[in-house]
């Protein structure tokens, strides 16, 4: 069991930099909500945004997916906003649709999550809000 740590200053700023489609798992339609503030804040800072979220039809302006099955595109960041007992299921979907990385947001860490996604080649962050990394190791992006 490979215990986890968080990426360097230097490996998030490569990870961000080789990225640029984000799937937003639990992605709220609610504009109070935080998953929709940091998603916002990332599609302004030029990423593509995908919601998935299964009683949407869309939110900031993009297309929401049920699950990851049904996005139609290459995934470079799946960017999890479920409680962490939900995450070893999200990290098998990011497998499945061969995902380069899973993103759990602050506050959520899961092991078996982190583990499964490993051992399938996932680059793999827990418990770090995207949005925060992403203005400290790329200042200048959107």
């Amino acid at each position: 069991m490979m215990s986890y740590a968080q990426p360097t200053q230097e490996e998030f700023k490569a990870l961000l930099e080789n990225s640029s489609t984000i799937a937003v798992v639990g992605l709220s339609d609610d504009p109070t909500r935080t998953s929709h503030l940091v998603a916002a804040a990332m599609q302004q800072r030029g990423y593509r945004i995908i919601p998935v979220n299964p009683k949407a039809s869309s939110i900031l302006g993009e297309t929401c997916y049920a699950r990851l099955q049904d996005v139609p595109e290459h995934i470079d960041i799946v960017n999890v906003f479920r409680r962490s007992e939900f995450c070893l299921e999200v990290a098998k979907d990011a497998v499945e649709v061969g995902a380069d990385t899973l993103w759990l947001q602050q506050g959520i860490v899961n092991e078996e999550a982190y583990q499964y996604a490993k051992d399938h080649g996932l680059e793999v962050v827990m418990d770090a809000c995207i949005k925060v990394v992403d203005a400290v190791v790329k200042p200048n992006r959107g």
